[in-house]
């Protein structure tokens, strides 16, 4: 079903066709000022300003070719050419009733779906998870469950960092100073420990640090003792990081490290060299970009002089590989802002390269702590994600126990993880990506503001009508628009189809987010001014179907944030 934006700019075109005006300026909007109307254009403003006539009269010309009818009332002119349009109400009542046996909630699939391969999470082996996490794989999961709802086919891929000099430093540990009891308690803890206990040695032990250093290179020559224990610390952290991401309920199709494309870089490099890509400079390998003015100067070094490989070569390996395996129209990085060089030289290579796929690094901010500074623990280390998950948790425990009605306990226990952890997530997901934020738990877990309890509870709150209702709306009772209220929660709802696929023209989440507190509160004014159970039959009927609209577009629109409703709070 068209949205009442989709009908508007159809309808504006054809009038610029007739006009012999562009039609590809006929692009309606959803109104900044409701008290104007529900949808505006600039378009006769755009148009005056190319063809250097008078705005408002060249509105005028347009609004001569205008048919809107069963759509709108009659267009005003505003300001130096703005043209303002309010929907009929008898179009909105009638869109809410195609919407209330929707699945889709009149979301339409993308006209042209893609392959997308989404990069995100990426955790380090032999390393817990912590709050920096947060942002990549709360918002790449985002990213891929809209992606998805909207037709397109998304791979979701977790590059996992498990090669590197620090495993020299692991397995020289695990050698000498393995814990197998701690191991088995917390793996990741353990084998922190170990990297640290040799670490500290080192400083001293000048054998201790070459011995570790030949571990490294055993390894990397296929030593089986090394193999058989580096692959145990893989295994290991991986269960622990899935354990996190079965908390978050997040899935992935593909996981592979770093050390899966070990065998590539050395054929890439003399691949790269060989075709003229990549030249020596100081015994490195490395691709210059002179054409490019942001990365003139800025090489990437593909070799060191040592013969080792860095992350561009892995990374360049890596789209190999995905192109030939995948062969998506579209990759996204979901990667934090200081990469953001680090993926210019690896894009611009990879189109020297002739991979023409869209490559796009989806960059985010830091998460600060109430000092706003990065989030630290007080020793100075990162945040365990771990703990801040559960500590959300625990704290979203405590506020349920203090609220007037008590949950029976098992589902106290299950309300408060999906209080905790959406109150994460949404903290994550209703700021721009791009800037920083403050961590504060009083303000993601307050039941009022733009936060995730609240948005659950304005949801338990709906279905509560229901429960006391004791029946469940006809999809087929007609909608009634009586009141101003009612009007504005209709097309509040009708909105959504709207807002959705916009979410992807930038990568905000934020603006799902946004549009969900807005829908909240525009239901709250709608129940304080508009009896829903006490309404005449027809009228409640009404009500009910609305209702239940509200409550469904709320808790689709969480879940595709990742977040779930419990049926009471």
């Amino acid at each position: 079903m068209p949205t009442p934006r989709e009908l508007l700019s159809a309808r504006l075109r054809d009038s610029l066709t007739a006009r012999e005006l562009d039609p590809a300026r006929g692009e309606v909007a959803q109104a900044a000022d409701s008290r104007f109307g529900d949808y505006q254009t600039n378009a006769a403003m755009v148009l005056a300003k190319e063809k250097k006539t008078n705005p408002r009269q060249l509105a005028t010309d347009i609004l001569d070719k205008l048919d809107v009818s069963g759509l709108a009332a009659a267009p005003e002119i505003a300001g130096a050419g703005f043209i303002n349009f309010r929907l009929e109400d008898s179009f909105i009542a009638s869109a809410i009733s195609s919407l209330a046996t929707d699945p889709r909630l009149g979301v339409a699939p993308a006209a042209k779906p893609k392959k997308i391969l989404v990069d995100f999470s990426s955790p380090n082996v032999a390393k817990p998870m912590h709050v920096g996490h947060i942002r990549s794989t709360i918002l790449g999961d985002c990213l891929v469950r809209v992606a998805r709802f909207l037709g397109h086919e998304v791979t979701a891929d977790n590059h996992i960092g498990d090669w590197g000099t620090q495993f020299g430093k692991v397995i020289y540990g695990w050698k000498h100073f393995l814990d197998r009891d701690a191991l088995d308690r917390d793996a990741i803890a353990e084998l922190v420990r170990l990297y640290r206990e040799v670490t500290r040695l080192e400083e001293t032990d000048e054998n201790i640090k070459r011995t570790a250093r030949e571990e490294l290179v055993k390894l990397q020559a296929g030593d089986a003792e090394n193999l058989a224990i580096w692959k145990q610390t893989v295994e290991l952290s991986w269960r622990e990081f899935e354990k996190l991401y079965d908390l978050l309920g997040i899935k992935f199709d593909e996981r592979l490290g770093e050390s899966a494309y070990n065998d590539a870089l050395a054929p890439l490099c003399a691949e790269l060299e060989k075709r003229g890509i990549a030249r020596e400079s100081d015994g490195a390998l490395c691709i210059f970009f002179p054409e490019i003015p942001t990365l003139d100067g800025k090489p990437a070094i593909v070799r060191k002089s040592d013969g080792g490989f860095l992350y561009a070569s892995t990374d360049l390996a890596t789209i190999d590989y995905r192109v030939n395996r995948w062969n998506p129209d579209a990759i996204w990085y979901v990667v934090g802002a200081p990469q953001a060089l680090h993926f210019q030289q690896i894009f611009a290579a990879a189109k020297m390269m002739g991979i023409d796929g869209d490559l796009r690094h989806i960059a985010f901010g830091s998460i600060l702590g109430e000092d706003r500074k990065i989030m630290k623990t007080r020793s100075g280390e990162n945040v365990g994600l771990a703990e801040v998950l559960h500590e959300a948790i625990e704290r979203a425990r405590k506020i349920l126990a203090a609220r007037t009605e008590a949950l029976p306990p098992e589902e106290a226990e299950s309300t408060a993880r999906l209080i905790g952890l959406g109150a994460v997530k949404y903290a994550e997901l209703s700021q721009n990506r791009l800037t920083d934020y403050v961590f504060s738990w009083d303000k993601l877990l307050a039941f009022e503001g733009n936060t995730a309890p609240y948005l659950q509870n304005a949801y338990v709150r709906i279905r509560s009508i229901f429960r006391k209702a004791g029946e469940t709306p006809d999809p087929a009772t007609p909608i009634l628009i009586t009141a101003p209220a009612e009007r504005a929660l209709a097309l509040k709802i009708l909105q959504y189809a709207e807002t959705l696929p916009v979410v992807l023209d930038d990568y905000r989440p934020n603006i799902l987010a946004n549009y969900l507190y807005e829908l909240a509160n525009t239901y709250h004014s709608f129940y304080e001014a508009c009896p829903v159970l006490k309404a005449e039959p027809a009228l409640r009927a009404s009500r009910l179907i609305l209702s239940d609209l509200a409550a469904r577009t709320l808790s689709h629109g969480l879940a595709l944030l990742g977040i779930a409703c419990p049926e009471r709070m």
